[in-house]
Formats: C-alpha cells, structure tokens, sequence
C-alpha cells in the first residue's frame, strides 16, 4: 500500500502533492487541537492522519529504506503473530509513534509522513522475539563489505542514532525527520 500511494503522491502535479501532504499527513498542532486546516484540506478527521500519514513517503529514499527494513524485518514478525494481527500491531505501532512526536512536537504545523513508526514498533517486536538473531549488513569501509552481525547490536545502534538525532533536532523551526516518532 505504501508504494502505490507514494507512486499516486509522485504523479501528483506539485501544488497537488503539497494539498495531499497537508490531507492525509498528521500534523501535529492540528491532531492535537491547537490548529486547524482551512476546509478545503480536511479530508479526514485530525486523528485519522495518524493512519492516513504512514501511507505517505517524503521521497525515493524515505520510501525504499522503510520498505528495506520492514522487508528485513517484518516477515519474521508476521510470521509469529499471523497477517490480520501483524497489520493491527503495525498501524498501532504507527499510531503511537505519530502520536508520541505529537506530544513532543505539539506546536508543530509540519506534516509527518511515513511508516517508520510502524516500523519501528516492528523493530522492537523483533528485538523482543529474536534477542540472539543474527543478521547480513552491508558496510562501506573503502569497500563494501558484508557481515553477519548481532541484530540486537544493529537495532541497538540504530536506537542510539534516533535519541541523539532527535535530540539535536530540538528547537528546529523547518522540517525534518520526526525522530520521536522513531523511537515513540
């Protein structure tokens, strides 16, 4: 679902694709009450974007990396709790996570976009259900080299990066990354 929707946003003429984004992205200000959209962008109601937006991808980038690790790390997780649970745990996941930067973002008016949230309830789920598991990554060091690493080592990193990346970003009037929704 996160491809085709993104393959619709992308074909989107540009004034379009921003409406879009201000439709179905979950604004923080707004789902929390302290803003409002002007009426010809409210398609759902403020806590609907908190589904609609995982659906939604800032980019190539955005979209390939979240599919890679879900990819990665998903089928092992729908595999233990079965597909109707997997999709109810991963739109929670999202939920919460959306929600989480909401609460510490409250004034923002930016639209989130992204299932990293969900994605990272996934992470964590894996982490949970696989403590000893190993996986292949990919490391540039003069060459691109593989190795078979400790999962809970790469999520672990991975973690680290998100608290200190969201850390820094504090106080930041643009856009960006909602790294607490990363780690909410």
């Amino acid at each position: 679902a996160c491809i085709l929707v993104f393959l619709y946003e992308i074909s989107l003429p540009m004034s379009s694709n921003e409406a879009f984004v201000y439709m179905y992205g979950a604004i923080p200000a707004v789902v929390l009450g302290h803003a409002q959209l002007p009426p010809e962008l409210v398609s759902l109601p403020a806590y609907g974007t908190l589904i609609s937006s995982m659906f939604l991808h800032g980019g190539w980038m955005h979209l390939i990396g979240n599919m890679l690790y879900l990819w990665i790390f998903g089928n092992n997780i729908e595999d233990v709790m079965g597909h109707a649970k997997f999709v109810l745990f991963y739109i929670i996941c999202g939920v919460l996570a959306a929600f989480s930067h909401a609460l510490i973002d409250p004034a923002s008016t930016i639209p989130m976009v992204g299932a990293s949230g969900a994605i990272s309830g996934v992470l964590g789920a894996y982490l949970l259900l696989y403590p000893h598991a190993r996986v292949l990554v990919l490391v540039p060091y003069g060459f691109i080299g593989t190795f078979n690493v400790p999962a809970a080592m790469v999520l672990g990193l991975w973690f680290l990066m998100q608290v200190f990346s969201g850390g820094m970003s504090l106080g930041n009037e643009g856009g960006g990354v909602a790294f607490f929704a990363h780690i909410g």
